[in-house]
Formats: structure tokens, sequence, C-alpha cells
């Protein structure tokens, strides 16, 4: 499920901008009322109306699937970065608040996946990440641990690339992109796949991140300029 950026490149800088368009996405317009949140106190109420303005008319908001983003609103909503200082710093924040014992939290959060083998359909496959959030946000409202939440929403997202896995039907699975920087990430999620029988590929020499899109640019030029295309 997508969500807006308001305010473009803006809400990389400002995770809080993420967590902000999350809330209204998951619990509608009271949201961006609820000052008891620190996403949302963070804000005046004159710039909360007027980013609330630019998501729901689409002004200088676009839309992103980003698991990088998500993890950027859930490190604002559990009030452990709402400015950050380089990209990434919200997630590597939220990362750390989980520990490394990946075993350490068993739990994760509901979500929902539409699509895929598992209905028939062709097409894309969705994974509603609102659930998550309500789960979240009932465990802020129980007092549990920030660790105990950062760690379960890592075992959510496991379980959504699993649940994902599952239905493309492909037996071998490949993790790439920046967010497998994050090891609490990388090992629950190889963990998990292997438990339920698939071929793990996993990068080793080249980052996952923008540093392997250098590389793949590199090789993609080499074969224009060689004439092998």
């Amino acid at each position: 499920r997508t969500f807006r950026l308001p305010g473009a490149d803006k809400s990389v800088k400002e995770p809080r901008r993420s967590a902000l368009s999350v809330l209204l996405e998951t619990f509608g317009e009271g949201a961006v009322e609820r000052n008891e949140l620190p996403s949302v106190s963070s804000f005046e109420a004159t710039g909360r109306r007027l980013l609330l303005e630019m998501i729901k008319k689409g002004v200088n908001s676009p839309v992103t699937s980003s698991a990088g983003r998500l993890f950027d609103a859930v490190s604002s909503i559990l009030n452990i970065r709402h400015k950050t200082s380089f990209e990434g710093q919200g997630a590597m924040e939220l990362e750390f608040t989980a520990g490394n014992d990946i075993s350490s939290v068993s739990g994760c959060y509901d979500f929902s996946v539409d699509g895929g083998e598992e209905n028939k359909q062709i097409g894309p496959i969705i994974v509603d990440w609102r659930p998550v959030i309500r789960g979240i946000m009932e465990d802020l409202n129980g007092r549990v641990d920030t660790g105990v939440i950062s760690a379960r929403f890592h075992n959510t997202l496991s379980g959504m690339i699993v649940e994902v896995a599952r239905r493309v039907g492909e037996d071998r699975v490949v993790l790439s992109g920046g967010c497998f920087q994050n090891r609490y990430l990388l090992e629950r999620t190889v963990q998990e796949l292997e438990k339920e029988g698939f071929r793990v590929y996993t990068h080793q020499r080249v980052p996952p991140n923008d540093g392997g899109i250098s590389l793949g640019q590199v090789a993609v030029a080499g074969h224009i300029l060689t004439g092998d295309r």
C-alpha cells in the first residue's frame, strides 16, 4: 500500500512528515489533531494543516511504496527521530532500538496481503501495512517498551516478505535494496525464508543500496560501448 510524501525530498530529511502521512492514511484526518502523538506535536498547528492539504490534494506530495519511508514513519511515531542529519538515520536508530538478537522478540503485528498465487490473480501483490500501524499505536498506548515494538515491526516486515514470496510461487528469493543494510531485518528474513524452504540470495561483494545501482549502470554502459546489448 502506498502513501504520500508531503514536500517530496523534505520528507527524506524529516521522518515526521512520513509519519503524519501514514497516520492520516491509517486513522483519517483526526490523526493530525492528536497532539499527544510526538509526530504530530512536533509541528506547529498551521504547518500540520498545510501538510494535510498538500497530502489530500497531491501537491508536491508524490506517492511512494518505499519501505525506507515506512521505516522513517515508524521511527518518528516511536519518538526516536523526527528530523535527520543524513538519509536513513531514522531507520538506523529504529534498528538499534530493536537490538541485535533476532530471537529475543517472537511476536509481530497483523497485516494483510492481496493478490498473487493464493488468489489465482494476475497482477500486483498489495501489502497493507495499516494494521501494523494500528498495532504499534495499541502497544504505545499499553506502554510496551520501544525496543519490543521496534523488534515486532522488523519481524512483521520479514513476515510480509515471506508471504509475498509464497504468492509469487518461485523457490529462489533475492534480497536487495538499501533496507537490507539493516542487519536485524536481513538475518530475520533469511531465517524465516529458509524455514519455508526458499533458497535465499543476499549481497556478498556488492552493497545492496545505491552502490549496487552504480555498478549496474557501469555494466550497462560497458555493454553499450562494446556493442553487446
